[in-house]
Protein backbone atom coordinates (compact mmCIF):
# COMPACT_ATOMS: atom_id res chain seq x y z
CA UNK A 1 0.00 0.00 0.00
CA UNK A 2 2.49 2.44 0.99
CA UNK A 3 4.03 1.71 -2.56
CA UNK A 4 1.03 2.93 -4.29
CA UNK A 5 0.81 6.46 -2.17
CA UNK A 6 4.55 7.43 -2.87
CA UNK A 7 4.59 7.42 -6.59
CA UNK A 8 1.07 9.82 -6.94
CA UNK A 9 2.86 11.89 -4.70
CA UNK A 10 6.29 11.96 -7.10
CA UNK A 11 3.67 12.72 -9.99
CA UNK A 12 2.91 15.66 -8.25
CA UNK A 13 5.99 17.34 -7.09
CA UNK A 14 7.13 16.83 -10.49
CA UNK A 15 3.68 18.50 -11.77
CA UNK A 16 4.50 21.46 -9.23
CA UNK A 17 8.45 21.42 -10.70
CA UNK A 18 7.32 21.52 -14.38
CA UNK A 19 4.56 24.60 -13.39
CA UNK A 20 7.38 26.80 -11.12
CA UNK A 21 8.08 30.02 -13.04
CA UNK A 22 12.12 30.34 -14.08
CA UNK A 23 14.02 32.60 -13.02
CA UNK A 24 13.56 36.16 -14.04
CA UNK A 25 15.72 37.42 -16.87
CA UNK A 26 15.92 40.94 -14.97
CA UNK A 27 17.96 39.50 -12.04
CA UNK A 28 20.15 38.78 -14.79
CA UNK A 29 20.20 41.85 -16.87
CA UNK A 30 20.82 43.72 -13.63
CA UNK A 31 24.10 42.19 -12.97
CA UNK A 32 24.80 43.57 -16.17
CA UNK A 33 23.02 47.18 -15.86
CA UNK A 34 24.97 50.53 -15.87
CA UNK A 35 25.27 53.55 -13.41
CA UNK A 36 23.18 56.33 -14.10
CA UNK A 37 23.56 59.84 -14.00
CA UNK A 38 20.48 62.37 -13.72
CA UNK A 39 20.61 65.99 -14.83
CA UNK A 40 18.60 68.76 -14.97
CA UNK A 41 18.50 71.55 -17.04
CA UNK A 42 16.60 75.32 -17.63
CA UNK A 43 16.16 76.86 -20.28
CA UNK A 44 14.66 80.67 -20.49
CA UNK A 45 13.40 82.92 -22.86
CA UNK A 46 12.74 86.56 -22.28
CA UNK A 47 9.44 88.21 -23.90
CA UNK A 48 8.02 91.44 -24.68
CA UNK A 49 4.07 91.87 -24.04
CA UNK A 50 1.91 91.75 -26.26
CA UNK A 51 -1.56 92.06 -24.97
CA UNK A 52 -2.95 92.66 -21.12
CA UNK A 53 -5.36 91.81 -18.92
CA UNK A 54 -7.48 94.57 -16.81
CA UNK A 55 -10.06 93.75 -14.44
CA UNK A 56 -12.25 96.81 -13.75
CA UNK A 57 -14.22 97.24 -10.65
CA UNK A 58 -17.33 99.24 -10.21
CA UNK A 59 -19.03 99.58 -6.81
CA UNK A 60 -22.23 101.62 -6.30
CA UNK A 61 -24.08 102.11 -2.99
CA UNK A 62 -27.48 103.26 -1.84
CA UNK A 63 -30.69 102.68 0.63
CA UNK A 64 -33.16 101.24 -2.61
CA UNK A 65 -31.14 98.13 -4.06
CA UNK A 66 -32.76 99.05 -7.33
CA UNK A 67 -30.97 102.28 -7.75
CA UNK A 68 -27.46 100.78 -6.57
CA UNK A 69 -28.13 98.02 -9.88
CA UNK A 70 -29.26 101.39 -11.87
CA UNK A 71 -26.44 103.25 -10.87
CA UNK A 72 -24.16 99.89 -11.30
CA UNK A 73 -25.37 99.08 -14.86
CA UNK A 74 -25.35 103.00 -16.30
CA UNK A 75 -21.32 102.69 -14.93
CA UNK A 76 -20.36 99.60 -16.42
CA UNK A 77 -22.64 100.31 -19.76
CA UNK A 78 -20.62 103.80 -19.96
CA UNK A 79 -17.20 102.11 -19.23
CA UNK A 80 -18.06 99.82 -22.35
CA UNK A 81 -18.91 102.15 -24.50
CA UNK A 82 -16.02 103.84 -24.10
CA UNK A 83 -13.81 101.10 -24.25
CA UNK A 84 -15.57 100.23 -27.83
CA UNK A 85 -15.22 104.35 -28.66
CA UNK A 86 -11.32 103.45 -28.39
CA UNK A 87 -11.76 100.53 -30.86
CA UNK A 88 -11.80 97.67 -28.61
CA UNK A 89 -14.18 94.67 -29.61
CA UNK A 90 -17.22 93.82 -27.27
CA UNK A 91 -15.57 89.81 -26.91
CA UNK A 92 -12.75 91.33 -25.21
CA UNK A 93 -15.03 93.46 -22.42
CA UNK A 94 -16.57 90.98 -20.29
CA UNK A 95 -18.08 90.75 -16.84
CA UNK A 96 -15.86 88.35 -14.69
CA UNK A 97 -18.01 88.99 -11.11
CA UNK A 98 -21.20 90.66 -10.06
CA UNK A 99 -22.41 90.99 -6.65
CA UNK A 100 -25.47 92.56 -4.76
CA UNK A 101 -25.30 92.57 -1.36
CA UNK A 102 -26.46 94.62 2.25
CA UNK A 103 -24.73 96.33 4.08
CA UNK A 104 -25.61 97.80 7.99
CA UNK A 105 -24.64 101.11 8.93
CA UNK A 106 -23.55 102.06 12.31
CA UNK A 107 -23.53 105.15 15.02
CA UNK A 108 -20.81 106.47 16.92
CA UNK A 109 -22.17 104.36 19.98
CA UNK A 110 -22.83 101.40 17.75
CA UNK A 111 -26.24 101.34 16.99
CA UNK A 112 -27.52 100.26 13.76
CA UNK A 113 -28.81 103.47 11.51
CA UNK A 114 -29.76 101.94 8.40
CA UNK A 115 -28.98 99.72 5.81
CA UNK A 116 -27.22 100.47 2.50
CA UNK A 117 -27.49 98.20 -0.85
CA UNK A 118 -24.06 97.29 -2.64
CA UNK A 119 -23.72 96.31 -5.76
CA UNK A 120 -20.31 95.63 -7.50
CA UNK A 121 -19.55 94.87 -10.93
CA UNK A 122 -15.91 93.54 -12.31
CA UNK A 123 -15.28 93.99 -15.79
CA UNK A 124 -12.48 92.02 -17.55
CA UNK A 125 -10.81 93.74 -19.92
CA UNK A 126 -8.61 92.69 -22.63
CA UNK A 127 -6.02 94.98 -24.26
CA UNK A 128 -3.85 94.16 -27.69
CA UNK A 129 -2.85 97.81 -28.35
CA UNK A 130 -0.73 98.18 -25.39
CA UNK A 131 0.33 101.67 -26.20
CA UNK A 132 -3.20 102.63 -25.61
CA UNK A 133 -3.00 101.32 -21.90
CA UNK A 134 -2.38 104.56 -20.49
CA UNK A 135 -5.15 106.41 -21.87
CA UNK A 136 -7.60 103.36 -21.41
CA UNK A 137 -7.39 103.35 -17.70
CA UNK A 138 -7.66 107.29 -17.68
CA UNK A 139 -10.86 106.62 -19.54
CA UNK A 140 -12.35 103.87 -17.83
CA UNK A 141 -11.97 105.50 -14.57
CA UNK A 142 -13.59 109.09 -16.19
CA UNK A 143 -16.31 106.70 -17.00
CA UNK A 144 -17.61 105.17 -13.59
CA UNK A 145 -14.91 102.90 -13.05
CA UNK A 146 -14.00 103.07 -8.90
CA UNK A 147 -10.70 100.59 -9.13
CA UNK A 148 -8.68 99.06 -11.02
CA UNK A 149 -8.12 95.45 -9.67
CA UNK A 150 -5.32 94.30 -11.52
CA UNK A 151 -3.38 94.45 -14.81
CA UNK A 152 -0.92 91.22 -16.15
CA UNK A 153 0.43 91.06 -19.07
CA UNK A 154 1.12 88.14 -21.50
CA UNK A 155 2.19 87.18 -24.46
CA UNK A 156 -0.46 85.56 -26.85
CA UNK A 157 1.31 82.96 -28.98
CA UNK A 158 3.92 81.78 -26.81
CA UNK A 159 4.17 78.39 -29.00
CA UNK A 160 7.90 79.10 -30.36
CA UNK A 161 8.95 81.28 -26.94
CA UNK A 162 8.21 77.40 -25.53
CA UNK A 163 10.14 75.12 -28.09
CA UNK A 164 12.84 77.66 -27.80
CA UNK A 165 12.87 77.24 -24.14
CA UNK A 166 12.56 73.48 -24.10
CA UNK A 167 15.64 73.26 -26.67
CA UNK A 168 17.79 75.50 -24.30
CA UNK A 169 16.62 73.48 -21.29
CA UNK A 170 17.99 70.19 -23.02
CA UNK A 171 21.06 71.93 -24.11
CA UNK A 172 21.59 72.72 -20.72
CA UNK A 173 20.94 69.34 -19.22
CA UNK A 174 23.49 67.65 -21.81
CA UNK A 175 26.23 70.41 -20.67
CA UNK A 176 26.36 69.11 -17.47
CA UNK A 177 26.09 65.64 -18.17
CA UNK A 178 28.62 65.92 -19.51
CA UNK A 179 30.63 67.95 -17.39
CA UNK A 180 29.75 65.40 -14.24
CA UNK A 181 31.28 62.40 -16.36
CA UNK A 182 34.37 64.54 -17.03
CA UNK A 183 34.63 65.59 -13.46
CA UNK A 184 34.29 61.85 -12.80
CA UNK A 185 36.09 59.89 -14.72
CA UNK A 186 33.83 57.96 -16.50
CA UNK A 187 32.25 58.43 -19.92
CA UNK A 188 28.12 58.70 -20.97
CA UNK A 189 26.42 55.51 -22.36
CA UNK A 190 23.00 55.72 -23.89
CA UNK A 191 20.52 58.03 -22.89
CA UNK A 192 17.93 55.99 -21.28
CA UNK A 193 15.22 58.91 -19.84
CA UNK A 194 13.97 62.44 -21.26
CA UNK A 195 11.28 64.85 -20.56
CA UNK A 196 10.56 68.02 -20.32
CA UNK A 197 7.88 70.49 -18.37
CA UNK A 198 6.95 73.67 -17.52
CA UNK A 199 7.50 75.62 -14.07
CA UNK A 200 4.77 77.86 -14.43
CA UNK A 201 3.22 80.48 -16.61
CA UNK A 202 5.20 82.97 -17.83
CA UNK A 203 6.75 85.54 -14.52
CA UNK A 204 7.18 89.53 -14.81
CA UNK A 205 10.69 90.61 -14.83
CA UNK A 206 12.01 94.34 -14.32
CA UNK A 207 15.78 95.40 -15.00
CA UNK A 208 14.91 98.50 -12.75
CA UNK A 209 14.81 100.94 -15.33
CA UNK A 210 11.66 102.40 -15.23
CA UNK A 211 10.18 100.80 -18.44
CA UNK A 212 7.20 102.64 -18.24
CA UNK A 213 5.17 103.43 -21.85
CA UNK A 214 5.36 106.62 -22.99
CA UNK A 215 1.91 108.33 -22.56
CA UNK A 216 0.45 111.70 -22.50
CA UNK A 217 0.43 114.34 -19.58
CA UNK A 218 -2.50 113.39 -17.13
CA UNK A 219 -2.64 109.73 -18.38
CA UNK A 220 -1.31 106.22 -16.42
CA UNK A 221 1.94 105.52 -16.37
CA UNK A 222 1.63 101.52 -16.98
CA UNK A 223 5.32 99.58 -17.16
CA UNK A 224 4.79 96.25 -19.15
CA UNK A 225 8.54 94.61 -18.27
CA UNK A 226 9.66 91.88 -19.39
CA UNK A 227 8.03 87.97 -19.02
CA UNK A 228 10.29 85.36 -18.21
CA UNK A 229 9.55 81.99 -19.06
CA UNK A 230 11.33 79.08 -18.32
CA UNK A 231 11.26 75.27 -19.03
CA UNK A 232 13.03 72.06 -17.27
CA UNK A 233 14.59 69.78 -18.71
CA UNK A 234 15.25 65.92 -16.77
CA UNK A 235 17.70 63.36 -18.82
CA UNK A 236 19.20 60.31 -17.74
CA UNK A 237 22.37 58.89 -18.96
CA UNK A 238 23.85 55.01 -18.28
CA UNK A 239 27.45 55.51 -17.48
CA UNK A 240 30.59 53.26 -18.64
CA UNK A 241 33.31 53.26 -16.10
CA UNK A 242 36.14 54.14 -16.72
CA UNK A 243 36.58 56.79 -19.22
CA UNK A 244 38.27 55.47 -22.36
CA UNK A 245 41.35 57.35 -23.31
Amino acid sequence: MKKYLIIPAALVLLALAACTPAAPAASANNQGMFPQVNVNGTGQVYLVPDIAYVLVGVHSESESVLDALNKNNQDAQSISDTLQKMGLEAKDIQTSAFNVYPQQQYGPNGEMTGTIYVVENSVYVTVRDLKKMGELLDAVVRSGANSINSISFDVEDKAAAYSEARALAVKDAMAQAEELSEAAGVELGDLVGLSAYSSGPPVAYYEGKGGAMNVAAGEVPVAAGQLVLTMNASMTYEIKAPASK
